[in-house]
């Protein structure tokens, strides 16, 4: 694997220690700020939004420009969003500082995915995108919890500057790594880089997304008072287990990458019938402390064993346009987060048990792979499958033959 890759997954990993890291700070901020905790929550919600925005907008706008060049411009915005969050007077400042960070966040991914994909041969695209992905999972079991400590000794303002300079370190590491690319990444502009999205396949895929990773959201957004009420753990606990959940999520990406490449739509299948078993036993899983902390490794597993495997059937299904699908894709999985929570939320509002938004989790993943069959029903329809099944166009680009000679 070219050593390329290393500088998309530093970038990840500062991406993904901001994301996440303002869920452990929000008491912190609350109390510098003079604001409520569901106040401070807003926070989380304005980097999702800037992220749902960002996505498709960032990637459309940059469709002519080099992509080596865009991804270092996103970077920098990233260290300015961070900085800006850092030096905040006030909540509303904050709020705008939250948003700006996560404009990058879906573009960057999905322009990273197409540069991942193109340094290698087409047997190895989808194991390219699980190692560019390895930094977000990586900053669940390390950068999260470092930064949260950092940030309960320090200072919550000392946290952002330290993702800030990882942001720096991203962009020294994608100046020298990654391969000046001379051609335009499409010629086509924004009106035809649109139109590569109105496919039925497209949108299918993207669906596919928003039903399996809003199953997760389900559950895992709720994971701290599972873990409290129904398996005994103490409070001090969690950060432990979540560490856990990073752990299954980096192995269930790395897994799932390997797999994706002899089989890009049996590794999806597997994975979405995987969560939907690990969330089905979640009510039996978390009666005590140790089948509980399985149960979160085997959602982290399952749930991340389908990332690379939505991201290259997206960045196929619009081959005209894959900067701009696969960084869709990514808004997509900020829906999921929202609307999975929402979801998991209502059927806790319900009554029906501290576990039950495991259970609102499955019928999202079963929704996941009906969408996932409809998909698969339009293409056989389309184009019957023969021989030995790749959804990843078999060609290698002319750039990685470059890097390959």
């Amino acid at each position: 694997m070219p050593l390329a890759l290393l500088a998309l997954a530093v970038g990840a990993f500062g991406i993904g220690t901001t994301e996440f890291v303002m869920m452990g700070l929000l008491p912190d901020v609350a109390d510098d700020l003079n604001i409520s905790i569901p106040s401070a929550g807003h926070l989380v919600s304005a980097y999702a939004l800037g992220v749902v925005i960002g996505a498709p907008l960032l990637a459309a706008v940059t469709a002519r420009m080099s992509r080596r060049t865009v991804l270092i411009g996103l970077m920098g915005l990233f260290v300015v969003g961070n900085a800006l969050s850092a030096l905040a007077p006030d909540n509303g400042w904050l709020l705008a500082a939250r948003f700006l960070s996560g404009l990058p966040h879906g573009a960057f991914f999905g322009v990273g995915a197409v540069v991942a994909t193109n340094m290698v041969a087409p047997e190895r695209k989808a194991r390219s995108v699980s190692l560019m992905f390895l930094g977000l999972t990586v900053a669940n079991v390390l950068g999260v919890p470092v930064a949260t400590l950092m940030g309960q000794n320090l200072g919550w303002r000392a946290t952002f500057l330290g993702v800030s300079a990882i942001g720096l370190a991203a962009i020294a590491a994608l100046a020298f790594l990654i391969p000046h690319d001379h051609e335009h990444a499409t010629a086509q502009g924004l009106r035809g880089e649109l139109a590569a999205l109105r496919s039925l396949p497209v949108w299918l895929s993207l669906g596919t997304t928003v039903a399996g990773f809003g199953a997760l959201f389900a559950a895992y957004s709720y994971i701290t008072p599972m873990l409290t009420d129904a398996a005994g753990y103490a409070g001090a606990s969690v950060t432990l287990l979540l560490a856990l959940f990073g752990v299954g999520a980096t192995a269930g990406n790395l897994l799932g990458g390997r797999l994706a490449d002899h089989s890009l739509r049996g590794t999806l299948f597997g994975g979405l019938s995987a969560l939907v078993a690990v969330l089905a036993l979640f009510p039996l899983l978390m009666r005590t402390e140790l089948t509980a902390a399985v149960a979160v490794i085997l959602l982290g597993m399952a749930a991340f064993a389908t990332g690379s495997p939505l991201q290259l059937m997206v960045m196929e299904k619009a081959s005209a346009a894959p900067s701009l699908a696969s960084s869709a894709n990514q808004a997509a999985f900020n829906l999921a987060n929202a609307g999975g929570a929402w979801i998991g939320g209502l059927a806790l509002a319900a009554g029906f048990g501290v576990t039950s938004p495991a259970l609102a989790g499955v019928a999202l993943a079963v929704l996941g792979l009906a969408v996932a069959s409809l998909a698969y029903a339009v293409d056989r329809r389309r184009a019957p499958v023969t021989g030995r099944e790749r959804i990843v166009a078999s060609h290698v680009p002319q750039e990685a033959e470059a890097v390959h000679h």
